[in-house]
């Protein structure tokens, strides 16, 4: 006899025996969450009506769910810049410009890493890129292969935390904050990760300064002003998409679908400015544009957004639509955007399967009280909140090696949310709990991208190495660098003030103090005599 009581440990065991046998998370979600439904159901623990709730979760939270628009924008974005070219470029000027000094190669790894995460948003596409162009050059100039290999996943896994990332969409949405507080939490931590992976770099150079030496000067072929401009040319263009993404989001000016739009176009405009054959009509046509673009963006600030603005916008929107036709034109360009067409419909779909099976699952299981049986499990921990939050970290830390980030999202966020809101709450305040929360978890499931044997980063390295790196090395490589991440977990949950500290701070008001002040309306008398013809 099945009571009630063991329903949701039973499912929980389940779906875990199933990820591990290897079947599709997707459609496991799904049958798991329909067979234990139909067997509430025979059992008495609710009714056939209960499972109506499943259709209309999956179209209301799912399908009419805006918010998730922004996916395959942001896909499509990364899909394109990962193999424009503008890779290559970074990471040579940037690489020219760092050699001098011991570790510089690794530094300007670190740094290219950065701002790519900020403009694509996918790990798989930045290890292989940094890998294919980097690795050569680290390997030719004495780099300890260790620190190679490390060094590459972990700047390639930095794309999860660093906005406009997918997952941070994918956490506000399943914790119901919104996309551009969950950005503002994420870039204390994200620039605090960078540091901590440079000062490993130093610490090493200074330690052991052979795995890290300098590039020659003979093989440093730019200097001066060539070599700065190199650099800007990659880096200008990178901040400006980056504001348009990003900026536009947080000023309040675009939503995040519209702003993954914006960026999608933003793209094909980069790669089109990185691809040899722009003509040299195009180039004029954008610097036109680009000026068109200050000129309206000054006008509008300053003044009424007047016939000046409409008209400097609509040659900016006319030189954004000549490039968009120029990249048609180009057949690798042409090649590049059907890629990443098929790209984004790939990942799309996915996440929308996994969503579909998830809601499956997630309704059956607080149907069958899952929720009460996790909170009581979870708040009775020792330790309180801490004690909380070191068990969920760990948890997370350890499911990472089976479950990808998405199914992490979909599957065991929507549980353990409400009691993260309720134990947190009091810690941070109610409005910035589950940004913290959130942001918390993002640094921890970077991790499950390193995990030896199973991180994806590391499958990513071994398929484009040289058949000289051993897989060793790989696996090895990567352990000081999960270290680094587990100490901004640590840094995270011990100092709240580098997600919160940069959101707004929320209004007390003490509602026993307010009043509300009606004023009174004098009002004509009323005539009740005969009317007047």
């Amino acid at each position: 006899m099945i009571t009630i009581e063991m329903m949701p440990p039973l499912m929980f065991g389940g779906l875990v025996l199933a990820m591990l046998i290897g079947f599709p998370v997707a459609f496991t979600l799904a049958a798991l969450g329909l067979s234990f439904g139909f067997l509430a159901i025979h059992e008495g623990f609710f009714g056939l009506s209960f499972l109506q709730a499943i259709p209309e979760r999956v179209y209301g939270n799912v399908l009419a769910n805006e918010l998730l628009l922004a996916i395959p924008f942001f896909t499509f974005m990364g899909a394109i810049l990962e193999r424009c070219g503008l890779a290559e470029d970074m990471l040579d000027s940037m690489g020219q410009l760092f050699g001098p000094i011991r570790g510089g190669l690794g530094y300007s790894v670190i740094i290219v890493g950065f701002i790519l995460g900020a403009i694509t948003g996918t790990v798989a596409a930045q290890v292989i890129a940094m890998a294919l162009i980097s690795m050569p050059v680290m390997i030719r100039y004495g780099y300890n292969m260790r620190y190679i290999t490390g060094v590459l996943a972990a700047s390639g896994t930095i794309t999860q935390l660093v906005p406009p990332s997918l997952v941070l969409i994918v956490l506000a949405d399943q914790l119901g904050k919104s996309v551009g507080d969950m950005y503002l939490g994420a870039w204390g931590p994200s620039i605090f990760q960078i540091v901590l992976f440079a000062g490993y770099t130093f610490v090493l150079g200074l330690v052991k300064p052979s795995h890290v030496p300098a590039v020659p000067k003979e093989a440093r072929t730019l200097s001066g002003w060539a070599l700065w401009r190199k650099c800007l040319l990659g880096i200008i263009p990178s901040a400006v998409l980056i504001f348009v993404v990003l900026g536009t989001m947080m000023l309040g000016l675009a939503t995040p679908t519209e702003a993954g739009a914006m960026g999608a176009v933003g793209a094909i405009v980069l790669a089109v400015i990185h691809h040899k054959d722009f003509t040299s009509i195009g180039h004029k046509v954008l610097l036109v544009g680009v000026v068109a673009a200050g000129v309206g963006t000054i006008v509008g600030i300053y003044f009424t957004q007047n016939l000046i603005f409409k008209i400097a916008f609509a040659l900016a929107y006319l030189a954004v639509a000549w490039v968009c036709i120029e990249a048609v034109k180009i057949p690798d360009l042409r090649a590049l955007i059907r890629q990443g067409y098929e790209t984004t419909m790939r990942i799309t779909c996915m996440v929308t399967f996994i969503l579909i099976g998830s809601t499956c699952f997630s309704i059956v299981f607080l149907g069958c009280n899952g929720g009460v049986w996790l909170e009581h499990l979870l708040t009775s921990l020792p330790g309180g909140v801490w004690g909380f939050l070191i068990f969920i970290n760990l948890f997370i830390f350890f499911i990472a090696f089976f479950l990808d980030f998405f199914e992490i999202a979909f599957i065991i966020l929507p549980m353990i949310a409400p009691i993260a809101q309720k134990l947190l709450a009091p810690v941070v305040g109610a409005d910035a709990a589950l940004i913290w929360f959130g942001v918390m978890l993002c640094v921890n499931m970077q991790t499950s991208f390193l995990h030896p044997p199973f991180g994806f980063a590391l499958f990513y390295l071994r398929g484009v190495a040289p058949k000289e790196v051993k897989s060793s090395d790989i696996y090895w490589g990567a352990m000081p660098w999960i270290g680094l991440q587990a100490i901004m977990v640590a840094v995270v949950i011990a100092f709240p003030v580098t997600v919160t500290g940069l959101l707004d701070a929320p209004t007390n008001v003490d509602l026993s103090k307010v009043k509300i002040e009606v004023p009174q309306i004098e009002l004509p008398p009323l005539d009740f005599g005969p009317p007047k013809n």
